[in-house]
This record gives C-alpha cells, sequence and structure tokens, in this order.
C-alpha cells in the first residue's frame, strides 16, 4: 500500500471545525511544512491541540483557529510565541491550559478508549478554577479527590519525522520523539512529512526497528518534504533557525504577521519557500542547539 501524498493532498482531506493535534514541542521537530499548506488555504475554524511554537502562533495570527489546548506556546529561546501572545491578551481565542503531565494524559485517555484518567496533577490549582469542564471526583477505593482529565481526542494529527517508507512506517531519529506517538494514537487520521522516503528494508534492523513509535497502520498519508520542519529543528537533521525565529518574532511590532506572511509564505509552493530561506542546503546546516 504506497500511503505517499502531497502536502495540498493531505490539507484538502482536512475540514473546518477539526480538533487538530500537531506533534513537535515548542520550536522541535514541528511539522511546518503542513502547517504552510494549511494557512494557505481555506481552513478555519479549527481545534489545535499542541504543545505549541511558532506552528500555533500562525494558525492563531492567520484566524484558523477556533480553541486551544495547550500546556504552552514557546519558542524556546523566546519564552512567548510573540502570535500566540497576541491572542492570548486580546481574549479571542477560547483554550484549555493545562499542565504538560494532564495533556499527555489526555492524550493517553483518547489512545485508550477511556473517557477520562484520573490523576493528581492539578489538584488546588487554577487549572481547575479556569477549566470547568475539567472535574474532580472521589475515588471509590480510598474516598480522596482525582483529577478526572478528559480524553483529547483527535480528528487528525500532524507530525514531521525522519523517514518513512510508502507503507507508512515513520523512524524519528531524535533523542526525544516527544508525545508524537501519543498524538498520533489519538487521532483517528494521521499526516506525516518527512525528511526521507526510504525502503522497507531501511527498519528492518532491531537498531533502527527501535525508533519506530507507531504502527503503519496509524499512518493514513506520508509527504516527502526534506527541511520541511523550519524553521523549527530536525534533530538530528539540523537546528532551529534562530536568526529566522527573530525576524519572526520582531515581525510581531514590526508590520504584523501578514508582512511576514506575504513575504514567506502566501502563494509559495515549499520550494519556494526554502528558497526564501537560503535553500535546503542551508537548513541542513543550521547547527543543533548546545543546552
Amino acid at each position: 500500500m504506497n500511503k505517499q501524498m502531497s502536502l495540498q493532498e493531505i490539507v484538502g482531506q482536512l475540514r473546518d471545525g477539526m480538533t487538530i493535534g500537531i506533534g513537535g514541542w515548542g520550536p522541535r521537530r514541528k511539522p511546518m511544512a503542513l502547517i504552510r499548506a494549511i494557512l494557505n488555504s481555506d481552513l478555519k475554524d479549527l481545534t489545535i491541540v499542541a504543545y505549541g511554537g511558532a506552528d500555533v502562533g500562525m494558525l492563531c495570527a492567520a484566524g484558523k483557529v477556533r480553541k486551544l489546548v495547550f500546556a504552552f506556546v514557546s519558542l524556546d529561546f523566546i519564552p512567548l510565541e510573540p502570535y500566540f501572545r497576541a491572542a492570548r491578551q486580546s481574549g479571542s481565542l477560547e483554550v484549555m491550559e493545562i499542565d504538560e503531565g494532564m495533556m499527555l494524559l489526555g492524550l493517553r485517555a483518547a489512545a485508550w478508549g477511556c473517557p477520562f484518567i484520573p490523576t493528581k496533577i492539578g489538584l488546588g490549582t487554577d487549572v481547575i478554577k479556569f477549566n470547568p469542564d475539567i472535574k474532580v471526583i472521589d475515588s471509590p477505593y480510598d474516598e480522596k479527590e482525582w483529577v478526572a482529565m478528559p480524553a483529547l481526542k483527535l480528528d487528525a494529527a500532524l507530525v514531521h519525522v525522519d523517514r518513512a517508507d510508502e507503507r507508512g512506517v515513520c523512524q524519528i531519529k531524535a533523542p526525544d520523539h516527544h508525545m508524537d506517538d501519543w498524538f498520533v494514537r489519538a487521532a483517528d487520521k494521521t499526516y506525516v512529512s518527512c525528511e526521507e522516503i526510504v525502503d522497507a528494508s531501511a527498519f528492518a534492523e532491531p537498531a533502527e526497528a527501535r525508533s519506530v513509535f507507531w504502527e503503519r497502520n496509524f499512518t493514513t498519508g506520508v509527504a516527502l518534504v526534506p527541511g520541511g520542519a523550519h524553521p523549527s529543528s530536525c534533530s538530528p537533521n539540523y537546528g532551529f533557525d534562530i536568526p529566522h525565529f527573530q525576524e519572526y518574532n520582531a515581525s510581531a511590532k514590526e508590520g504584523g504577521f501578514a508582512a511576514y506572511f506575504d513575504k514567506y509564505i502566501k502563494d509559495s509552493s515549499e520550494d519556494e519557500y526554502q528558497a526564501k530561506v537560503g535553500g535546503l542546503d542551508a537548513i541542513r546546516q543550521l547547527p543543533q542547539p548546545v543546552y
């Protein structure tokens, strides 16, 4: 079964009003080519679930988001993503702001087909105060209170990986695959962009198979997009683009998102976008961040 698709074919399967989970973590391994394709589409009224970075900020700035479920939205060295900050301060978004662990439990509940997972995370905090849909329940065993973290069921998940084959087997070689496998398992459909398409035999060795984190039947479509995580990182292939993020951050005060969008994204193919930021070779030379 060949699951290869173009970016436009993937976006063509998404619908207004969907709940979409976006993999990656802040400025790390975000499916930004898919985000750019959505920005060039008519999709709107989305509920986005993410450990957010520029993916969330751009979708908010473009008016694509109705509701945001998030634990943070950060560019890491820029603590608050600028366009998320603007949307949050304006009160234009419906939000569910939760702890990082609570979001993981919500994805796990959806993956396991459970309506909720009980946890102590969030007890006694404003997370409960400002999220009335999250209930506190009594345990039938020890009479203690627990937070019932509801399932975060996704219509679709978007993730970026290092390598994939045409059947939908996906590999992430980074030291941390973050929560991408739980986004995939919580979703009805999963669309993947990848740095490289390889033959199925590439995953035969145990050392390679250990970097495959979900079964291929969970993958709906695969798009070959080398450099498709830019300006976020895709370790071990390339780091995040600090100068580009600085320009992006500055644009929030110097012309707004429309100016950034017009310069880099509007009506541009992914190849045209990458040419504007220096080309694929330049992306692949971006240094890995050091902490």
